[in-house]
């Protein structure tokens, strides 16, 4: 029997994450916005609406929680979950701390419950395959990473929610930069040396547009990340360097354009590298995989990947780089 969700936050990514739920399977959606949880409810067709996350969490018949809300109320929400002893998936950062993870980590022990955060670029089809190459070694080691991300905000973007540090715990590096660097993560583990700078160019907000990273392995393997909100032109670039060929992952869909993987493998006598190209027109899926990985992580349950370490690891690295670059947003 497939488990009862609730949605708490009935905002775009609410709705992105109802369309992933197996028929009947929404018990309830939850939003501050009652219209916004009743319009959740609707077309689902089950489950009640309300503006009280307290009856989510009380509601015995609830099994999981999806939690999409802003960023400085995921923690939150995510700890009540778990002392009822609800699954949760987390939309990304997960926290606005790493202090708030590791409260997170200790009481999701204590609960025996799963929880998944929301990195759900790892689920696109072109990084499912190029993680497929990289596992099946024709990349040979790998020496770097280099990866942009960025958008161009709209009229008034400095005045939404993200732009307040109260609500976001930062700009651009903890809106698209913890994505980034979850990926640079999956491929090249964990980073000895975090060295970089946030600052913000263009808009007139207190938290960064732009964040520039250099993030090192004790091995020596680095990954160079920019993100931007100042990008003007959506852009997803992610290239992967191995000793014996490149992967180059560009496009999300949409405003970022096709998605595309192409592989760039050396030949014996160097020159110009065999290539391959794919592209994935098909559109955006990977939301829809990731809630078929957490159903696993329920059903069997294994630890998710990625998990809380992993939300951990890239605030980790957002809160290095907003204190090496004067930004204190979290106490």
């Amino acid at each position: 029997m497939s488990p009862r969700f609730a949605i708490v936050g009935g905002g775009v990514i609410g709705q992105k994450r109802l369309t992933t739920l197996p028929p009947g399977a929404l018990a309830a959606a939850c939003d501050l916005d009652l219209a916004r949880a009743e319009r959740i409810v609707a077309v689902a067709q089950s489950g009640y609406a309300t503006t009280d996350a307290a009856r989510v969490f009380a509601d015995p018949q609830i099994d999981a929680v999806i939690i999409c809300t802003l960023n400085s109320a995921l923690a939150p929400l995510a700890l009540a979950a778990i002392r009822a002893g609800q699954h949760v998936l987390v939309e990304k950062p997960g926290a606005i701390s790493t202090a708030e993870v590791d409260e997170l980590i200790a009481e999701a022990r204590t609960a025996d419950v799963r929880v998944r955060v929301g990195f759900n670029h790892r689920f696109h089809p072109a990084l499912q395959q190029a993680r497929s190459i990289f596992e099946s070694g024709a990349l040979g080691p790998l020496m770097f990473i280099r990866g942009r991300y960025g958008h161009g905000g709209r009229v008034g973007y400095d005045r939404e929610w993200r732009a307040d540090p109260r609500l976001s715990g930062g700009g651009e590096l903890i809106d698209q930069g913890v994505h980034l660097i979850d990926l640079a993560g999956w491929f090249l583990g964990d980073f000895a040396s975090i060295e970089g700078h946030a600052t913000t160019c263009f808009w007139d907000m207190p938290v960064d547009d732009n964040a520039f990273l250099n993030l090192r392995t004790a091995a020596g393997q680095t990954a160079w990340l920019h993100v931007s909100c100042t990008e003007w032109k959506n852009l997803f670039s992610l290239e992967i360097y191995g000793r014996n060929g490149k992967l180059h992952i560009e496009g999300l869909g949409g405003s970022y354009g096709v998605e595309r993987l192409t592989f760039y493998q050396m030949l014996p006598a160097m020159g110009p590298p065999e290539t391959t190209a794919w592209e994935y027109p098909r559109g955006d899926d990977s939301w829809r995989c990731e809630l078929a990985e957490f159903l696993t992580d329920i059903r069997t349950g294994r630890e998710p990947q990625p998990g809380l370490p992993a939300a951990r690891a890239a605030l980790a690295v957002v809160e290095r780089i907003h204190a090496s670059s004067g930004y204190h947003f979290t106490p």
